[in-house]
């Protein structure tokens, strides 16, 4: 399979999982627990149907929105996600550029593996900034500070991740940042000689955003439920984020809300937007999908707060789906993470086509010029 054959984002995966080594793939593709409610988070959009108008002249749409205070060239984010130069030597740096060249927001995670300052400089594009917190204020103050003295235009506070979630494949193959050469996977390092030698040659794996505070910074593996136990801060309450918001002092997200009650306490503190996010699955299994729980939230805060739909997007209908609910617009991780490890630069760009393509067409079809003409009565849910 070639990059030529990917046609879907389920495509990306597959050649993902070719390339991949399998503890690599794992991380990616894996969630919690029974992975219920990854699955869930993409089949909730079943749910509901589009129904388009003909004859509706459209010739020429607009698919730009504003998100956040910044002109998106589509309703489509790059999520957040950590480690990203696991999955291709190139990591962050890729996507910030791809996301660039498509006029669309992305983020970069605490545990990303280049630095703020490097990726502030690839792009003049929306960029946000993902914060977990840590137990070291020192290191949190670090980040925020790097963030704004970088130019970052929005800093999404993750609230799902007091604890990990038990990731079980991550269990059985033992992955840890960095990625070690574990017995059971050796095989599969082996037959995998474009990602191992990338891996092995390549600039030395580094969470330059920790540097000067945590040791795992520094390379020293250890797995994501070990990080997340130990390192994060279990104390963080509504206090923590009205502080972090006001300390930041910018554009400010709660990344991680999935209760009406919640996002109305996210208007309280003076949040700018929340995104309904369940962390691809990964933390509470049997939890509600975003886009089931999307109506409810847009009922409790729609118009005093921008919402982002996260979690499941696999398809340019999605998000149309997503913003005709109430959405600001929907974001995802998976969606480009495939992509990346596939082929890099150029696989996030075929993906971002490929789902710029189905807006666009999806439009059309539902006979809709511009996005702000996504509104409810598109919809029907079964």
């Amino acid at each position: 399979m070639r990059l030529s054959d990917c046609h879907n984002i389920d495509d990306f995966r597959k050649l993902a999982k070719a390339r991949l080594p399998w503890p690599v793939f794992d991380y990616i593709d894996g969630a919690a627990d029974d992975e219920l409610t990854k699955a869930r988070n993409t089949s909730a959009f079943d749910d509901v149907d589009l129904v388009p108008d003909v004859l509706a002249g459209v010739g020429a749409i607009d698919t730009s929105c504003t998100i956040m205070g910044r002109k998106s060239a589509l309703p489509l984010m790059l999520s957040p996600t950590a480690l990203q130069r696991a999955f291709h030597r190139d990591g962050e740096r890729a996507v910030a550029k791809a996301a660039d060249k498509f006029g669309v927001w992305f983020g970069i995670s605490s545990l990303a593996t280049h630095s703020i300052e490097e990726i502030a400089g690839l792009t003049e594009g929306p960029k946000l900034f993902q914060l977990y917190v840590h137990k070291d204020k020192g290191l949190n103050a670090s980040m925020i500070e790097r963030c704004q003295q970088a130019g970052f235009d929005a800093l999404a506070l993750t609230v799902d991740t007091i604890v990990s979630g038990k990731r079980e494949r991550c269990l059985r193959s033992g992955f840890t940042t960095p990625p070690r050469f574990t017995p059971s996977a050796l095989w599969s390092y082996a037959t995998r000689p474009r990602w191992t030698l990338d891996y092995v040659f390549g600039p030395k794996f580094r969470l330059p955003n920790l540097d000067g505070h945590v040791q795992e910074g520094s390379g020293k593996a250890v797995s994501i439920q070990d990080y997340f136990n130990t390192m994060l801060d279990t104390g963080m309450d509504w206090d923590t984020a009205a502080r972090i918001r006001q300390d930041w002092g910018g554009t400010f997200a709660l990344k991680g809300v999935m209760s009406a009650a919640d996002a109305r306490r996210a208007v309280e503190i003076g949040a700018d937007a929340i995104w309904i996010s369940n962390h691809g699955g990964r933390q509470l299994d049997g939890s509600r999908a975003p886009f089931d729980q999307l109506r409810e939230i847009v009922d409790a805060v729609g118009g005093e707060i921008e919402i982002i739909l996260d979690g499941g997007v696999r398809r340019g209908t999605h998000a149309l789906k997503s913003v005709a609910a109430g959405a600001t617009a929907a974001s995802g991780g998976r969606l480009y993470l495939y992509a990346l490890a596939a082929a890099g630069q150029e696989g996030v760009e075929r993906a971002l086509l490929i789902l710029k393509e189905e807006i666009e067409r999806g439009m059309r079809l539902m006979g809709v010029t511009s996005v702000d003409q996504l509104t409810p009565d598109r919809l029907r849910w079964r």
